[in-house]
């Protein structure tokens, strides 16, 4: 009876006990990801970042949202007081409501629905209601100006950036998460390798709809103050920031399951064993990696100046090696457990690395001007992306229809062609540039 009970209860209890582990875990990792943020900027100006508060500055975010919580709440003279309460409210919302269809690994789903990725864009799109909103209550041209900037930049790239997925698409054949996770299992390959433009256009389109740098325009502080945000203090700022690090993750997840195989490990067609057992040596991977991690944390311990951080490292080396003791007991568990707990370290693997171009890309390249951002997205990505997808469907149907049957050969082609057409479109436009100076100039 008790069985029945559980199984009964078990499709309600899994999803809400999931979606209380998103609201509650997220918002603290969103503070470690600004504390990497932080130590990635340093390391490339060759700097140390935040080190004062706590072991190697690891209490940092938690000092940040205490002080953000006993910072004065302000509200403009003659601001609409509801609008400005509420909108910070629909950015964070929404970018958290969008994790509900994302696959966390095979086993961590909220809601798998047939037209996931369509529920994950639609519902993360609606964000920009709260950044206009909000820009728009606050009574101010800076942050008017700021909201619109905003809205113009999300059209123009979230166009470009979902032309690029629905050339995954085409090959998936399927909305659902998981079924695109699943037909790149069944093709054997990743679609980042069969279609590299698509996740191009969708990598700079992703970067632009997050208002990260190098398309940071919106919130452009050396021109608008901080744009929608300028009028925004305490806690409701921190919420402008959670949403744009809630989306950063969401956009990692739609690439990691489009074109990264998703949960799927490297090379998932590869079953080479380790010397003398049967245990394939990419599914013992995750635990080499923990336990070198750790090993690398007991060699530095020693090293640390203060008592307090030879602690810490030794707490990481120990946490590592935790880590490391459950991967590998996962070989040895049924399939179900095992897929679930190397797939959830494949999935988040890979967000992270999604994520750490992020920054890389932010503390690598210059702000554009405005002019330079719409044109990029309008006479470039946009038509790029709408060639990408004529040729990829092509590609397709010669391949249903006249049984060709190398579709690598086939992905080399049509990145050829999307080459030759970005060559084409960058010489247009230099020509188009060219001709506007000159009638300037005249």
């Amino acid at each position: 009876m008790i069985h029945g009970i559980l199984q009964t209860i078990a499709p309600f209890v899994i999803p809400v006990l999931c979606g209380v582990v998103i609201v509650a875990i997220f918002p603290l990792m969103a503070g470690y990801i600004v504390l990497l943020e932080r130590k990635v900027m340093a390391d490339m100006q060759a700097r140390l970042g935040p080190m004062r508060v706590g072991p190697h500055g690891l209490l940092q975010p938690l000092a940040d949202a205490f002080k953000l919580m006993l910072k004065e709440d302000i509200i403009p003279t003659h601001a609409d007081w509801l609008l400005f309460w509420v909108a910070p409210v629909i950015s964070v919302t929404m970018a958290l409501v969008a994790f509900a269809a994302l696959p966390i690994g095979p086993a961590f789903q909220i809601a798998d629905i047939n037209v996931g990725l369509l529920f994950v864009l639609g519902v993360s799109s609606l964000g920009i209601y709260g950044i206009t909103l909000g820009g728009w209550a606050s009574n101010s041209h800076y942050s008017l100006l700021g909201a619109l900037r905003s809205a113009a930049q999300l059209v123009s790239y979230e166009t470009a950036a979902v032309l690029g997925l629905v050339s995954a698409l085409l090959l998936a054949g399927s909305l659902s998460m998981k079924e695109i996770v699943q037909a790149q299992a069944d093709q054997g390959v990743w679609f980042l390798f069969v279609v590299p433009v698509g996740f191009f256009i969708y990598f700079v389109g992703s970067i632009a709809e997050t208002n990260r740098a190098p398309f940071d325009l919106p919130e452009a502080e050396s021109e608008l103050v901080a744009g929608y945000m300028t009028e925004y203090s305490g806690f409701r700022w921190a919420l402008y920031f959670l949403a744009e690090y809630a989306n950063m993750v969401v956009v990692a997840a739609i690439a990691t399951t489009l074109f990264l195989g998703g949960w799927l490990r490297p090379f998932p067609g590869s079953h080479q064993t380790l010397p003398g057992t049967s245990i394939e040596l990419l599914d013992a991977l995750p635990s080499i990696l923990f336990f070198v991690v750790a090993l690398y944390s007991l060699k530095l311990a020693p090293k640390q100046p203060v008592k307090v951080q030879k602690l810490v490292m030794l707490l990481v080396a120990g946490l590592c090696a935790l880590l490391a003791a459950v991967m590998a007991a996962a070989l040895f568990a049924p399939d179900p457990v095992k897929i679930g707990i190397h797939g959830a370290f494949w999935f988040l693997a890979k967000v992270g690395a999604y994520v750490y171009a992020f920054l890389w890309v932010r503390f690598t390249f210059p702000r554009y001007r405005f002019d330079q951002l719409m044109r990029l997205g309008w006479r470039f990505l946009i038509p790029l992306s709408l060639v990408n997808v004529i040729v990829v469907g092509s590609a397709i149907v010669v391949q249903q229809n006249w049984g060709w049957k190398h579709p690598l050969v086939s992905a080399i082609v049509t990145t050829l062609i999307m080459l030759g057409v970005a060559v084409f479109l960058a010489y247009d436009d230099d020509k188009h540039q060219a001709a506007i100076q000159a009638a300037g100039g005249e």
